[in-house]
């Protein structure tokens, strides 16, 4: 079988799949008679690649496989095809997810003592049924407290291959660089009688990155002297 007949097999399978496909199950699609190999199919998996620059798609390398996805120079145009609103999250959801996504395993202890403020148990629970995290062990200390990594779902929806594709922190000058498909509320909640802490005041306006790398190797709550968190006035998951 030739180049341009395994290239048209595979467009068609991944244009017609609901998922992203591993080159295992590309290689699938052949039969040992057709004599189509592992490399066939990565030529063509490369020329299909090759022919992006052309096309309104291109093909993206995530971590459960390939796919093909709306070329970003055309996206406007056909984001206009959906009548529903985009979900908005709020800044204290992507924190929290970016603290999970950088400093895994990690527990909620940590997070609240990075952050300053307590994590909604609303908001890990939607984390969790976007299937963007999951609980990965438990810290071996009092309570055994849950700790938390990020999935595979995480890194396919960010177009990301593995976690050491995400962008160093120190690169990211807003969190809407992480997920730019995301709407942001520029402030955090409405005024409250108890005073914001230090880590929110700093991150409130779009355009600031907020300080994760404070070290939180295994507390999982205020050291004494320490200011306890006080409730996040953040703390809704999605707004309409």
């Amino acid at each position: 079988m030739d180049t341009d007949q395994i290239k048209r097999i595979l467009e068609a399978a991944l244009l017609a799949s609901l998922e992203p496909l591993s080159s295992t199950r590309l290689a699938g699609l052949f039969t040992e008679d057709e004599g189509v190999t592992a490399g066939d199919i990565a030529c063509a998996l490369e020329a299909l690649r090759a022919d992006a620059p052309a096309r309104g798609v291109v093909l993206s390398e995530v971590a459960s496989g390939y796919r093909y996805q709306v070329a970003g120079d055309v996206h406007a145009w056909v984001a206009r095809l959906s009548a529903e609103r985009p979900t908005r999250y709020s800044r204290a959801l992507l924190e929290t997810l970016s603290l999970i996504a950088y400093r895994q395993p990690i527990t909620r202890g940590e997070i609240e003592q990075i952050r300053g403020v307590v994590v909604s148990s609303n908001m890990i629970r939607t984390l969790e049924e976007r299937e963007w995290i999951r609980i990965v062990g438990h810290r071996d200390v009092a309570g055994r407290p849950a700790l938390f990594g990020t999935t595979r779902q995480f890194l396919d929806y960010f177009n990301l291959k593995a976690l050491e594709d995400l962008p160093p922190l120190a690169e990211i000058r807003d969190l809407e660089e992480l997920a730019p498909q995301f709407e942001f509320e520029a402030a955090l909640g409405s005024a409250s009688s108890t005073p914001p802490a230090r880590i929110d005041t700093e991150a409130s306006t779009v355009g600031i990155t907020p300080d994760f790398s404070a070290s939180s190797d295994s507390i999982d709550s205020p050291a004494s002297g320490e200011i306890a968190p006080t409730q996040d006035t953040d703390s809704k998951e999605h707004l309409a």
